[in-house]
């Protein structure tokens, strides 16, 4: 252990007093592993933004979606939703939600409207990721609220000819009965140029009489989400449909696991940044292999004087590499630490238009990927005059 801190010292001393000569070569060493560092964390922050946008639209990775409809008939209603209920209750899914899409007729300032709206239950927020930019998402107690509740998109508020909510805005919807509902948040359109549209509590359509069935369809099963742990999703998807096969004869019933894909960087891209940086960094390591050759050349007295009090081949050779592998790893820990500022003060929310939820911290890997390339890099470089140093002789330092 004295030996390698004795080596450590010596090699940081030698690189104190050749700083000039090296500096150019470590600040090429140093942008080289900032760009390895910070593609490879990149890569995982956009990925994590990518499984945002994609549980926006399909849910939670392990989220079961459960449909069911009669194969012949009109569908029992009330029997599907006893038995979904039934279902959630037995395998104690805390995150679970109805989903379904209406017509609902809306009372607008420019005219009545028939508008697609959505009817999910409270817990659809957290299983989508959805964040309302004014106001707020539904909550528990809003099913028994004697008044509808709606969360409206953008389109929707600008038709009321309100800029927020401020005012708490109300539309009036026609059901059974006419009944005025109040808008307790927004959130932004989906794409750009989409129309108006709302979210609804299914509680609500079915106690207000909110569809309209222009086709005589008749009445419709809403489909279930649930969110499971992921080590129980496969069983349960098997479970459920045994359940609910058993629950509704003559049913069909489908359970499905969304598969997304989270992987927003092209393999290849990312490949060839790595490689153009990895080449960087070559190149920056060949500079510090011309200094160390030149400065092992100067330093042949001092190695022969050091070989004869009686300092071994190996000291002289470590001590020489170590040079090298100290200079790059002081210019790796630099890179590392710029590739962390840059990311973090990097606006993601603005630059990919999206919020996100869980912002993931800078990966350990990708900092100390990017400390193993430097310290490769050092010791490649070191080799060469290590190696040189090595042969040097006693006679050397009286000869130079």
């Amino acid at each position: 252990m004295t030996g390698l801190v004795g080596a450590l010292v010596e090699a940081w001393d030698e690189l104190r007093v050749h700083r000039l000569r090296v500096l150019l070569s470590l600040i090429g060493v140093a942008a080289a592993v900032t760009a390895i560092t910070g593609v490879t964390a990149a890569v995982d922050m956009l990925t994590q933004v990518s499984r945002e946008q994609s549980e926006r639209w399909t849910g939670r990775e392990t989220t079961l979606t459960v449909s069911a409809y009669p194969m012949t008939g009109t569908p029992d209603v009330p029997a599907a939703a006893a038995a979904m209920d039934a279902l959630v209750e037995k395998y104690q899914v805390t995150y679970a939600t109805r989903v379904s899409w209406t017509q609902v007729a809306v009372e607008l300032p420019g005219g009545a409207q028939v508008i697609t709206a959505q009817s999910v239950d409270p817990h659809y927020g957290t299983i989508h990721r959805l964040s309302p930019g004014q106001g707020r998402w539904f909550a528990p107690s809003d099913a028994e609220r004697l008044a509808p509740t709606l969360v409206v998109n953008e389109a929707f508020l600008a038709a009321l000819g309100a800029d927020d909510l401020s005012g708490h805005p109300t539309v009036v919807l026609q059901g059974d009965q006419p009944v005025t509902a109040e808008v307790i948040g927004v959130v932004a359109n989906a794409w750009a140029g989409e129309g108006p549209a709302f979210t609804v509590l299914q509680d609500h359509v079915d106690r207000w009489g909110l569809m309209v069935d222009p086709w005589g369809s008749g009445a419709q099963v809403p489909a279930l989400e649930l969110w499971v742990p992921p080590g129980d999703a496969e069983a349960l998807r098997d479970r459920a449909t045994q359940d609910l096969a058993a629950a509704l004869p003559g049913w069909q019933v489908d359970v499905q696991i969304p598969r997304g894909e989270t992987d927003v960087l092209d393999s290849a891209a990312r490949w060839v940044v790595i490689a153009v940086s990895g080449f960087a960094l070559l190149l920056g390591g060949l500079g510090l292999l011309n200094i160390a050759l030149v400065t092992v050349r100067q330093r042949i007295r001092e190695i022969g004087i050091r070989r004869s009090f009686g300092a071994t081949s190996g000291r002289v050779f470590f001590g020489v590499l170590l040079e090298s592998v100290v200079a790059t790893l002081v210019a790796g820990a630099v890179g590392v630490a710029l590739a962390v500022v840059g990311l973090q003060q990097l606006p993601l929310d603005q630059l990919l238009g999206t919020p996100l939820q869980d912002t993931p911290p800078f990966p350990v890997a990708a900092a100390l990927t990017g400390l193993a390339c430097a310290a490769g890099v050092g010791a490649l470089a070191g080799l060469l005059p290590a190696v040189w140093a090595v042969r040097v002789k006693v006679i050397d330092a009286i000869r130079y």
